[in-house]
């Protein structure tokens, strides 16, 4: 029984169409797009019929429902289309990070830096972290310096989301890509 359910494709996402329908009075939008008026579901359905096509539910939270006479294959590809265009153009921005320790030379500070510039370029945030060991703990002045001079220097392409703070053996400052 269960693997029934689960090769069974989920269909709460399509809208109602044709006979399904069973709403008292619907709103009526025509194939150009105009709206034709408000009808019974059942003279919606003849018209659709008549004129050859499909009658889908567009909304139906408003009342009456607003149902559109199309053909609904052509309906259903535009529809993933549009869906497909979206999940392409949608970006999530993952959290890297780059770490390092307060004592660093001025070359791996420099390679730390064009790292965090080459993520925040691809549109990531950028979680600066110091570690500190046993008792390097207590320059953690030195380890704020070093994570505000970054933020400096990558100032004409990041903003701070948060501050440099402590935690634990850690000192951690998390950059944002300025919106452009």
């Amino acid at each position: 029984m269960d693997k029934l359910k689960k090769n069974k494709k989920d269909n709460s996402h399509y809208p109602l169409i044709n006979e399904k329908i069973r709403y008292a009075k619907v709103r009526l939008i025509n194939v150009s797009g105009s709206q034709i008026g408000i009808y019974s579901s059942i003279e919606a359905k003849k018209i659709a019929k008549e004129e050859g096509l499909d009658l889908v539910t567009i909304n139906d939270k408003s009342d009456p429902p607003v149902c559109r006479i199309v053909d609904y294959g052509k309906y259903k590809f535009i529809q993933e289309k549009k869906a497909k265009e979206a999940r392409k153009k949608q970006h999530n921005a993952s959290l890297k990070e780059v770490k390092m320790r307060y004592k660093i030379e001025e070359h791996d500070y420099k390679v730390r830096i064009n790292q965090a510039l080459r993520f925040l370029q691809a549109g990531d945030k950028v979680k600066a972290t110091i570690t500190f060991r046993g008792r390097e703990i207590q320059h953690s002045d030195l380890a704020i310096e070093l994570l505000k001079k970054m933020a400096t220097d990558l100032s004409n392409v990041a903003d701070i989301q948060q501050e440099p703070s402590r935690d634990g053996k850690y000192m951690i400052m998390i950059l944002t890509s300025k919106k452009t």
